[in-house]
């Protein structure tokens, strides 16, 4: 029989968040990949994980993934971690698992953490409809991309570095209005986890003050969402 591939996500800063399955998968797997192994082997001497680990990241995967391919056919089931958060969310994942997928072999997705559920629910926003937009486009692309969002009527949610969060502020300010609702959290499950709310002016201020350290999530109050706002605030003024 054909083996399996499981996406088993890691905590995403706070290790009590590892849930007791995942653990499971992890030890009774053949093999782990991980997308920087020594990222993930102190989470893994952790859990008392011994298994052998590979490398499977961006730079790597088209050409590991035949090998991989052949691995799951012989038997061998295989455990994808990244190096926070689930596999395939802005990280490596998703073309292993569509190479998977063709070859008609078992895919296995577990559920766990991620960075931008618990900032979407932090965020205040509208949580029934929402657009994940992951990392934008560094520079081919990136003003397009900000012309659509700038209409789309979801929350929207994105990952930004700490190097690119006051750029990226002062750009939502030119193509989505200054006075735009957003949401920033930072460091999220960790000792300094940090959300900011306000407009996209008063959060960029606060950020220009303040240290811009971790990975960031930004939550966006969607376009239709954000009128209605300013309509019902103008009516309670009057």
């Amino acid at each position: 029989m054909a083996g399996k591939l499981y996406l088993v996500p890691t905590p995403i800063g706070n290790l009590e968040d590892m849930t007791y399955r995942a653990i499971r998968i992890l030890k009774e797997a053949d093999l782990i990949l991980a997308e920087d192994t020594r990222t993930s082997a102190p989470m893994l001497k952790h859990f008392d994980i011994h298994q052998k680990v590979f490398s499977h990241h961006q730079h790597n995967e088209h050409q590991s993934s035949g090998e991989i391919i052949r691995f799951l056919k012989e038997g061998k089931n295989i455990a994808l971690i990244s190096d926070a958060g689930t596999p395939a969310i802005s990280d490596p994942g998703f073309y292993l698992v569509r190479e998977a997928l063709k070859h008609e072999l078992a895919v296995e997705c577990l559920p766990g953490a991620t960075a931008f559920v618990p900032a979407l629910v932090n965020s205040g926003f509208p949580t029934d409809k929402f657009c994940f937009e992951g990392f934008l486009p560094l520079k081919k692309g990136r003003q397009t991309r900000y012309k659509i969002l700038a209409e789309e009527e979801r929350t929207l949610i994105l990952y930004e570095s700490p190097h690119r969060l006051l750029k990226t502020l002062e750009e939502m300010a030119t193509y989505f209005g200054a006075d735009r609702p957003v949401s920033v959290s930072r460091e999220l499950t960790k000792m300094f986890e940090e959300t900011v709310r306000g407009t996209v002016a008063e959060v960029k201020t606060y950020f220009e003050t303040h240290p811009v350290k971790g990975e960031f999530v930004i939550c966006v109050q969607g376009k239709e969402d954000a009128k209605a706002l300013k309509a019902r605030l103008r009516e309670e003024q009057e």
